[in-house]
């Protein structure tokens, strides 16, 4: 069994649940609960540049903390491994659920009540499906990253085109699957 430590207080790892831009998240748990934990990765990405991740991270959280989004709880930082425990949120992505033809309307109103918040705030998210999860009808972003507000990357004209089986969509599941 993998082991992470954060600060001292170890982790067994359950999987793997995906690799971002910035990152590996994995499903760990201690003795009591499941948590996630983010490794911070120094691999290129030819899109997107990045300064220091870790802090990145700790500042993207409190903006859109403080603008109101609907997130997992920051738990735990490592400055020294680079590594994020935060509070795992159970259930399906809006990615699965487009795939599996779970998708319903409200999730698309819980976006864009979102996106109120968002554009007021001079701030666009990274509204990839992926990053979306539905606990109990509730939708959370579990992703941190937040970026200026940019007309071409809001969610209306980015985002929404992978919210549904729209050909983006399927060219992404048939280049991932």
């Amino acid at each position: 069994m993998e082991k992470f430590k954060v600060n001292n207080r170890e982790y067994t790892v359950d999987r793997l649940l995906g690799k971002g831009k910035g990152g590996y998240s994995y499903l760990v748990y201690d003795e009591k609960n499941f948590f996630v934990l983010k490794q911070i990765h120094h691999e290129p990405c030819e899109y997107y540049n990045f300064g220091n991740k870790l802090q990145a991270e700790l500042t993207d959280y409190e903006k859109l903390k403080k603008i109101g989004i609907r997130m997992p709880k920051m738990l735990d930082v490592d400055m020294e491994n680079e590594r994020i425990l935060k509070e795992y949120i159970e259930g399906e992505t809006i990615y699965e659920l487009v795939l599996n033809d779970k998708m319903e309307n409200a999730y698309i109103d819980q976006m864009k009540n979102m996106c109120k918040l968002l554009y007021a705030a001079n701030t666009n998210i990274d509204y990839f499906p992926t990053n979306f999860v539905v606990n109990q009808e509730k939708m959370f972003y579990i992703d941190y990253e937040c970026n200026n507000y940019m007309e071409e990357w809001n969610f209306e004209n980015w985002g929404v085109k992978y919210w549904s089986k729209t050909p983006e969509f399927l060219k992404y599941v048939e280049e991932h699957s």
